[in-house]
């Protein structure tokens, strides 16, 4: 009996993604959104609703929008508290009137959450499912591609601080390999300022963008490819799949790429 080879793949048949996660809504977006745009990168904002329009180095809210168009924004809470320390009613308002505020400018649910400060709970984790929340990203660097077994504590490959070059030409280095490879860098654009390195998110642009064989995604995009991926239904002797969810999802069988189409049985 053959046994076939049946792994999942990114969109387009890849095998390696990259996505950025920034923090604050501070003014610097404006700049890195324009190097994010020129080199054709996606990436999710991380914005605190009420510090928008209180705090000048802030982007205004009624600028969200516009500015931010075509990238994912994420709930980073209202207030940028220490969330490990504060009673769990609090965190959930936190979180749901943060929602409330972006969603109001961005215009669809809002699912992602940074922890401010880093800082969350085991209780915490249990709650955000509640609160719509289908992913949290930590602090810290993993120095590695491989996908988090946990979305909820969602820890990148680097900051753009840290062994960034380094890491980027590890993961350009990968080639044909059956693991699916993800590279992700979080920060805060205002460290470009403070450390005056926009030279390096210039560098580092240069050379990750452009590459066929890398799916440039938000952090949403990834959550949500990856659900449905896990949604797929095969067939006793791997001859057919169904695939319930709305979005396309490619697979590699016997080392040739398919696309199963959402809502539709494949004959593989």
């Amino acid at each position: 009996m053959h046994l076939k080879s049946v792994h999942i793949l990114f969109p387009g048949g890849r095998n390696k993604a990259l996505t950025f996660s920034y923090d604050d809504g501070r003014e610097e977006d404006r700049r890195l959104v324009s190097i994010f745009r020129k080199y054709g990168l996606k990436a999710t904002f991380n914005l605190n609703s009420g510090q928008a329009d209180k705090d000048p180095r802030r982007i205004p809210m009624h600028e969200w929008k516009d500015l931010y168009d075509g990238f994912e924004l994420a709930s980073h809470t209202v207030n940028h508290p220490p969330i490990d320390r504060c009673p769990l009613s609090l965190v959930a308002q936190e979180i749901l009137e943060d929602r409330k505020a972006i969603e109001a400018v961005a215009g669809y649910p809002v699912r992602g959450f940074a922890y401010p400060f880093g800082s969350y709970t085991p209780e915490i984790l249990s709650l955000l499912p509640s609160l719509g929340i289908r992913y949290g990203r930590i602090v810290g660097d993993s120095d590695g591609f491989s996908l988090p077994d946990d979305f909820y504590q969602w820890k990148a490959t680097c900051h753009h601080n840290h062994r960034l070059m380094e890491n980027a030409e590890s993961f350009l280095a990968i080639k044909n390999d059956y693991r699916l490879s993800l590279m992700y860098v979080w920060g805060h654009s205002y460290e470009f300022t403070t450390f005056d390195n926009w030279n390096v998110m210039e560098r580092f642009a240069t050379l990750i963008s452009g590459h066929d064989d890398i799916w440039y995604a938000t952090n949403i995009e990834i959550v949500d490819y990856m659900d449905a991926s896990r949604r797929l239904a095969f067939s006793a002797d791997h001859s057919m799949v169904y695939n319930p969810s709305a979005q396309d999802v490619w697979l590699c069988v016997d080392g040739v790429s398919v696309i199963v189409p959402g809502g539709k049985t494949l004959l593989i």
